[in-house]
């Protein structure tokens, strides 16, 4: 048991780093440029497992329409989004607004999957609404100016909501990798064009570190961490599972401390509190925790 949340901790940690590694990584490539080489990684990663398990599942053509929207919407622009955003936009707030997904998964849950919306809900709803305000005005409760970086921050975490409810109900009829790898290379396939017209001008690093560091975010965050994560997250309570992932923001705060020498501000803790909080409130009542599955994250 020990071993297991050990394991969850160290995912956290990943993912929350995600969003200083995307800042860090933005500074030497332009985002669509950056969405298609981070993507390819992770196709080579993927195919790589695939051709070890050699086992994937058929697909109707329903599945294949599926993947088509969950590869544009939950893979190409979700990434493209959160890279475009991280230009501008401070990486600890784009973690506070991320850790919002489940509650727009809920609601999301409750139109297209019937799930029932609780008084809970809707009080966590309001408790993280509170943190976000608080976190973008910095404080300034009379004053808010939302910069454009967020926006696209905003787009990220609706797309990631909507792949969460794709994936949770194709995972019916299809297993975790099928759903993942077809999704990816269709995301990367989309990725292509839009990386030598969407950005202007284009930026890439010939230097190697900066490759290196690309590749090896790309394969620690989305392919190391995710299969530690849904390889553990049976062996491990659905409440405190939530509670770990909810640090996501906190592990933000310090990397961006630490890697960026960006200093926290009072605002951010006190709006963290109110969002996580919220969060935590929103999802108590939930039994289990989704599989991760490639995202910003």
């Amino acid at each position: 048991m020990l071993k297991a949340y050990g394991s969850l901790t160290f995912c956290v940690v990943v993912w929350g780093s995600n969003f200083v590694f995307g800042k860090i990584l933005v500074q030497e490539f332009s985002p669509a440029m950056l969405t298609m080489l981070r993507l390819l990684f992770i196709v080579l990663l993927l195919l790589g497992i695939a051709a070890y398990k050699r086992h994937l599942n058929k697909m109707s053509k329903t599945d294949i329409l599926s993947i088509l929207c969950l590869g544009v919407i939950g893979v190409f622009i979700n990434q493209w989004s959160f890279f475009e955003g991280l230009q501008t936009a401070d990486p600890t707030t784009s973690a506070l607004i991320l850790a919002t997904t489940p509650i727009l998964t809920g609601f999301l849950a409750s139109i297209f999957l019937k799930e029932k919306i609780t008084r809970r809900m809707l009080i966590g709803s309001i408790v993280a609404i509170i943190g976000i305000y608080f976190v973008v005005t910095k404080g300034n409760l009379s004053s808010l100016q939302v910069e454009r970086g967020l926006l696209w921050i905003v787009v990220t975490m609706v797309t990631f909501a909507i792949m969460i409810i794709m994936t949770r109900g194709m995972s019916k009829r299809l297993d975790s990798l099928t759903i993942t790898l077809y999704s990816n290379i269709v995301g990367f396939i989309v990725s292509i064009p839009f990386a030598f017209t969407l950005d202007h001008p284009i930026r890439v690093s010939f230097e190697f570190p900066d490759w290196a560091f690309l590749a090896g975010t790309a394969i620690v965050v989305h392919g190391m961490a995710t299969l530690i994560w849904n390889t553990n997250i049976r062996y491990v309570d659905a409440s405190k599972a939530s509670i770990l992932s909810n640090l996501e923001p906190f592990v933000a705060m310090i990397m961006g401390l630490i890697l960026l020498s960006k200093s926290i501000t009072s605002s951010e803790l006190i709006g963290s509190l109110f969002i996580v909080g919220g969060v935590l409130l929103s999802t108590y009542q939930r039994k289990r925790i989704p599989n991760r599955t490639v995202s910003s994250k």
